[in-house]
């Protein structure tokens, strides 16, 4: 049941940078600055982004990233005290991938609208956690547009998209995991997550997500906890039974025991012969199959595009 926000004390702010709206419009007019090609939106033919997130597969790590979103305990009270999601979860994955693909597959006024769109929504949802919890105590002020929470949200997508695609797809070369990770940083400036927070390179992005992983940063609360088994139930989905246990299989050690999700030798194994399963039948699949619509759909408004407004991405 969403419950009322708790307010926040009057004399504390959340802990972090606060993302306002001028700091968003000045992200924004430097996206339109870099981007070569409007039609073809932040990224385009040739990048790493589209190359890696078109494969539908990667919705195999929906749950992972879901789950490490809310070991955040600001993106777990936000959502138990402000969002509709246990009252129809439909509805809040269709609003959520409608921003995400517009932002990555859309043009460029299409990404910059839902940018705006989603930092209106995130500036209304602020309170108080309810409970003590790894680092924070009963009361701390919480604040959606914070950029270290989006930073951690922004992180858990890029994180288990290259996770899932290197299980199922193929290995990336160290290059092509720092030419997607700067590419990226196009769909941070979207939330007005400040450059200097964002790492270098994979390398550092990787030292971040682990030093998340062993932090008191994230730790999995009743909010948490609640919401990780409705998820993982899947109401209505008759794969729920495959899905918790693929789900927990791809999440870090740590925050996993926090969930107290079962990973014995049967899950495992059915999570091992599951991924065997998609490497074997996944380049066998005709791309119609194997893509996004969304990417699809980019691709059309592409072809349809004069041949002398669209380039090739480039890595900048």
């Amino acid at each position: 049941m969403q419950r009322k926000a708790a307010e926040p004390p009057a004399d504390r702010a959340p802990p972090g940078t606060p993302v306002t709206g001028g700091d968003l419009e000045s992200a924004l007019e430097r996206l339109r600055s870099e981007v070569d090609d409007p039609v073809a939106g932040l990224f385009g033919p040739g990048s790493k982004v589209w190359e890696v997130n078109r494969e539908g597969v990667l919705f195999l790590g929906g749950g992972r990233a879901v789950l490490l979103q809310l070991a955040h305990p600001f993106v777990a009270h936000a959502i138990e005290q402000h969002s509709t999601t246990r009252r129809d979860p439909v509805a809040r994955f269709q609003r959520t991938f409608e921003h995400v693909f517009a932002m990555v597959y859309g043009d460029l006024d299409s990404a910059i609208d839902s940018a705006r769109r989603v930092h209106a929504l995130h500036r209304r949802i602020n309170g108080a956690i309810d409970e003590d919890v790894g680092s924070f105590r009963r009361g701390d002020p919480y604040a959606a547009n914070v950029a270290e929470a989006l930073l951690w949200v922004h992180a858990t997508l890029w994180d288990t998209s290259v996770q899932v695609y290197e299980l199922v797809v193929r290995k990336l070369s160290a290059e092509e995991k720092d030419r997607y990770w700067s590419e990226t940083k196009r769909f941070a400036l979207l939330f007005g997550i400040p450059e200097a927070i964002l790492p270098v390179d994979w390398s550092g992005f990787q030292e971040y997500c682990r030093s998340m992983f062993a932090s008191s940063t994230l730790a999995v609360g009743a909010p948490a906890a609640e919401m990780a088994r409705f998820i993982l139930a899947a109401p209505g989905w008759p794969l729920s039974s495959w899905f918790a246990p693929v789900t927990m299989a791809l999440l870090p050690e740590r925050i996993r025991h926090q969930y107290r999700e079962p990973l014995g030798l049967a899950e495992q194994a059915l999570t091992n012969v599951s991924l065997q399963a998609l490497r074997a039948a996944w380049w066998a699949m005709p791309g119609w199959l194997r893509h996004l619509p969304a990417y699809r759909a980019a691709q059309r408004r592409i072809a349809q595009a004069p041949a002398s407004r669209v380039r090739v991405a480039t890595e900048r």
